[in-house]
């Protein structure tokens, strides 16, 4: 039996043809299983709908997972892929490229992304494979909260080889397949040019984050007076007299936060920051022009030597708004370390403190949502974030979910697990370039003495757990790992998803966000 000969058999079998899209919306309820399967072909329940005589779906075959479009009568639609004749069915089977992906958006809009401007608690996924977005949707359906399902890092491209197609449209076949109609976002990643944030709005990602980092002067942060007045003294006179009227010596009541700015400190924060706004204002402009109104900035000044003082916050989102930029979220640099795939270290009294001032200036200047990057697995101080922020927050991860994958393979291949752990410590140093880590690894015990019981405990130290997040480049690249990772993954793509499933929900419960109404 031909692979479309076994979906057909299914789709007559389960009397699929006959069904409208509100009726197959009640047949997903009271169904239990996620599948309709019949030797290597399965179909899944929640991507089934209806469109005038036509049957949608996704199927997998084997290892191969594809848009399948059906119908009793001959039909022409503008999806690539050969129409077949299969007993008295026509089916199409439309491979996952961005252009059929951009023809279902349009057939059914819920799977193409949106502004997130107005929803309150958002979180980042960080798919770094195009394989993790149905567990993070399964949470996002039991949970109030919108996922941004499709974020990237220029970075993260490179070292995965992907473009931002490449995720944008691996997440509408996957909001297809789990029949998420709720609405998710797509984030262009710490982008720091115009040409990149071009390549991720023509991907269409309604969401930018925009790295200031290479436009900011923190050296001036460490200015002596006389260079700091020498410096401003730069500016126009309108200019010097407009930030000296504005904020110095000036102290700003936020609730029962109190905030001075001095003159001196005044003068610094200008000369750290004016450019940088200046381009988030080109950038706020270009996006207006580009998507109108459907578009979410988020502005990120996290990737820095030193803390975000809640001063120099101040002194940004004030500069912003007199920009007229329109914020949809501010990323600080937080006290204390955020480092990859561990939990928070630091003070975490002194942590909450801060926290709570910088939810409080953002609270008072248009209650944006306070960003917070290396989100994942900072589970002790979970519970002050979304006390302080009141949930009106964003939160941003990616490792986590690669973590997870790595996880799913150490409990389901663990042969190919003690490769890939071996292969870690060989592209460590290079890895280290990019990501600060504190990991011992000496810590990590010699897996040649583990046995295979004991390999997902990898998964839980911390030293592990950094050696493989940030190594993730080399190895998923690996010549030796990547085919038999991607079909471990292919082939238990149901232990995957709860995998993740569980991860996230212990993330989102702790931030405190209730479950989904319905």
């Amino acid at each position: 039996m031909s692979n479309l000969a076994s979906l057909a058999s299914i789709i007559k079998k389960e009397n699929l043809l006959k069904y409208s899209t509100g009726e197959f919306s009640i047949l997903k309820k009271k169904l239990k299983k996620n599948l309709f399967t019949e030797q290597n072909t399965s179909i899944y329940k929640y991507s089934l709908y209806s469109k005038g005589k036509l049957l949608y779906g996704i199927a997998k075959t084997g290892r191969d997972k594809y848009l399948f479009i059906a119908s009793r009568e001959q039909f022409s639609v503008l999806y690539s892929g050969k129409i077949e004749k299969v007993e008295d069915i026509y089916i199409q089977k439309v491979s996952f490229s961005f252009e059929n992906a951009e023809l279902l958006k349009k057939d059914f809009p819920f799977t193409a992304p949106i502004s997130l401007r107005e929803k309150k608690t958002t979180v980042g996924c960080g798919d770094r494979l195009g394989r993790c977005s149905a567990g993070h949707i399964r949470v996002a359906k039991k949970f109030d909260f919108y996922p941004v399902l499709a974020q990237q890092s220029i970075r993260e491209l490179n070292f995965t080889k992907r473009t931002y197609k490449d995720v944008t449209s691996d997440v509408v076949f996957m909001v297809f397949q789990e029949g998420y109609e709720k609405g998710y976002g797509a984030d262009g990643d710490h982008l720091k040019t115009l040409a990149d944030i071009n390549t991720a709005l023509d991907a269409d990602m309604p969401m930018i984050t925009l790295d200031l980092s290479e436009v900011m002067n923190p050296a001036a942060g460490d200015y002596a007076s006389d260079k700091i007045n020498a410096e401003f003294g730069k500016f126009s006179p309108t200019e010097q007299e407009r930030i000296i009227t504005s904020f110095a010596d000036k102290s700003f009541e936020l609730g029962d936060t109190k905030i001075t700015i001095t003159m001196n400190e005044a003068k610094k924060c200008a000369l750290m920051y004016t450019t940088a706004l200046d381009f988030a204002k080109e950038v706020d402009t270009h996006l207006k022009n580009r998507r109108g109104s459907k578009y979410d900035l988020e502005i990120s000044i996290d990737e820095t030597t030193y803390p975000t003082l809640p001063e120099h916050h101040l002194f940004i989102i004030k500069e912003l708004l007199y920009r007229g930029v329109t914020v949809n979220s501010l990323a600080p640099r937080f006290i204390g370390e955020f480092q990859k795939a561990i939990d928070y270290i630091g003070n975490k009294q002194e942590f909450t403190k801060q926290y709570k001032i910088h939810c409080d200036i953002a609270k008072a200047h248009g209650d944006y949502k306070v960003s917070v990057h290396s989100g994942s697995d900072k589970f002790s101080v979970y519970p002050p974030i979304g006390k302080f922020t009141r949930l009106k927050l964003h939160l941003k991860t990616a490792g986590t979910s690669w973590l997870e994958a790595v996880r799913c393979v150490s409990v389901c291949n663990p042969g190919l697990y003690r490769k890939l752990h071996k292969k870690a410590f060989a592209y460590f140093a290079e890895a280290s370039k990019f990501y600060h880590i504190t990991a011992d690894l000496s810590k990590i015990k010699d897996i040649d003495t583990i046995k295979d019981s004991y390999l997902p405990r990898y998964l839980i130290q911390n030293e592990s757990r950094q050696l493989l997040h940030i190594t993730y480049g080399g190895l998923v690249n690996d010549g030796e790992i990547r085919e038999d990772f991607f079909n471990t993954l292919t082939d238990h793509e149901e232990e995957l998803y709860a995998i993740l499933e569980k991860h996230f929900t212990k993330h989102v419960s702790l931030l405190g966000i209730p479950k989904a109404k319905g």
